[in-house]
């Protein structure tokens, strides 16, 4: 039967690519590692140091679920290739749907797993802070910094990742003015560091009686969630600590007492803020790690040495240049003005489908493109 034939040949074709995958994932040392984890984990006294065994946890997981993946994309070939054996040999084309899905879901995958391998930086692989801002324009920008708020969390959804409100802000009379959350998941920050930068809007403003047509800004700013056990310093007098009382999206998560905490990082003039914690002190350590998170991902971005190099102005590097544009009005349309990627399903992409533009950036950045 012809149309299994030609998805036969679809399917072969995707072997090299798990061939390559093999290598690139170094899948024999992920094996080896995995048992020297297990061995450490049954070793007596591992949880003797509650910091470390959460380490070599935190590593077991993610070498487990490496393996794991590998081991799904290599059984979905055979069994792929197995029921379109049997559909030809029982000229059974009632399966065709199905072993069309699985063939696309296995394309799907090792892309995926493709871009995973080329988030090599030092943070990739950890969690990732996003502050959104609203620019200039009060309600129609505030309302837009909403928008990008549930465009990222519903792909954070999308991705089986989890997030957690960090500081919210509410607009004036709609959206929000500001707002932080921790997206926690494996290479969060890899695939998201690419979103930093500038969103415009272009639509007719539900806000405007006369209807007209309205550009909106609004900056996304990301950053590797950089915790107290990595070498940052930060010296107790370069700080001031403000404490205000709660407020925001938060529900009943939100704390009503005066707990909340707002640290403004004296040298440089950065300032982070967390409302969410129930106490004091525990607001004032995830304000602490977003500090530390901040100083590194500007370090990193400038090219220094030490973190004692970062300026005071550079504070305003996290609006940097318009990366994306958003057009409702007069036609549909978003467009990376990096590298070039679009699409006209803007519906989509608003609800999180934004993995097409992640994904292009990655690869042309691999390539040098960027």
């Amino acid at each position: 039967m012809l149309q299994f034939e030609e998805l036969r040949l679809r399917l072969q074709g995707l072997e090299p690519s798990l061939r390559q995958l093999h290598t690139a994932l170094n899948i024999e040392g992920l094996e080896k590692e995995a048992e020297e984890l297990e061995a450490k984990t049954t070793a007596p006294g591992f949880w003797d140091n509650q910091e470390q065994s959460q380490k070599v946890l935190q590593r077991q997981g993610t070498v487990k679920n490496k393996l794991e993946s590998y081991q799904k994309m290599c059984g979905l070939y055979d069994d792929t290739m197995t029921l379109i054996e049997l559909a030809e040999e029982a000229e059974d084309a009632s399966v065709y749907d199905e072993a069309l899905a699985d063939c696309d879901k296995l394309d799907l995958m090792i892309q995926d797993t493709k871009l995973s391998t080329l988030l090599t930086g030092e943070y990739d692989a950890k969690n990732a802070i996003l502050t959104f801002h609203a620019g200039a324009g009060g309600t129609e920008a505030q309302d837009w910094a909403q928008m990008l708020y549930r465009m990222y969390t519903f792909w954070v959804g999308r991705r089986g990742m989890k997030y957690k409100i960090l500081d919210y802000l509410d607009g004036d009379e709609a959206g929000l003015k500001s707002a932080s959350i921790l997206v926690e998941g494996e290479n969060a920050y890899g695939f998201l560091k690419s979103e930093s930068g500038v969103h415009r809007l272009v639509r007719v403003s539900p806000f405007d009686a006369s209807g007209r047509r309205h550009t909106s800004f609004a900056s996304l700013e990301v950053m590797p969630e950089i915790t107290a056990d990595m070498n940052v310093e930060i010296r107790e007098e370069d700080l001031k600590m403000d404490v205000y009382r709660s407020s925001g999206a938060g529900g009943q998560k939100v704390n009503k007492t005066s707990s909340a905490v707002r640290l403004t990082h004296i040298p440089t003039g950065i300032v982070v803020a967390c409302q969410v914690e129930r106490s004091q002190h525990q607001n004032r350590e995830v304000a602490m790690n977003m500090l530390r998170s901040k100083l590194i991902e500007i370090k990193e971005r400038e090219h220094l040495d030490k973190i004692e190099d970062i300026k005071g102005d550079q504070k305003e590097i996290a609006w940097g240049s318009q990366i994306r544009s958003y057009v409702f009005m007069p036609y549909t349309l978003v467009k990376d003005h990096r590298t070039g990627y679009e699409t006209g399903n803007i519906n989509a992409v608003m609800d999180g489908d934004i993995d097409g533009f992640i994904n292009a950036y990655l690869t042309q950045k691999s390539l040098g493109k960027i």
